[in-house]
């Protein structure tokens, strides 16, 4: 199982805190020093929609410009928009055998999907 996300991010802690204390192993991978690849993007894409993995109401998303935010309106353009932006991308994103299994922070969801 892979964690994406940023290591600094509550949701991300409370995903690897509620993990840890299940025992459940995972590699974490973070996007601020590990970057994410296109072909990654567009994977996941394919498993959930855009507009889930990209987070509009983060500040990462505020700061760009009213151009750019405009020209974010569909997959191709939001895959350029969280890979020059990872911050933007929701966190975190769980992974397991190649499949998004969740997006995000629910307890509930995890202990049924996880």
């Amino acid at each position: 199982m892979i964690i994406y996300g940023i290591k600094n991010c509550d949701t991300v802690k409370k995903a690897t805190d509620w993990l840890k204390k299940k025992n459940i192993a995972f590699e974490f991978h973070d996007y601020k020093t590990q970057g994410i690849s296109e072909e990654k993007l567009k994977e996941w894409t394919k498993q959930v929609s855009w507009e889930i993995l990209l987070n509009k109401r983060g500040t990462t998303w505020k700061k760009l410009s009213a151009a750019v935010q405009g020209k974010t309106n569909n997959e191709k353009a939001a895959v350029a928009v969280m890979r020059e932006n990872t911050s933007i991308i929701k966190r975190p994103v769980i992974e397991k055998n190649g499949k998004i299994i969740a997006v995000g922070f629910d307890e509930k969801e995890y202990s049924n999907k996880i």
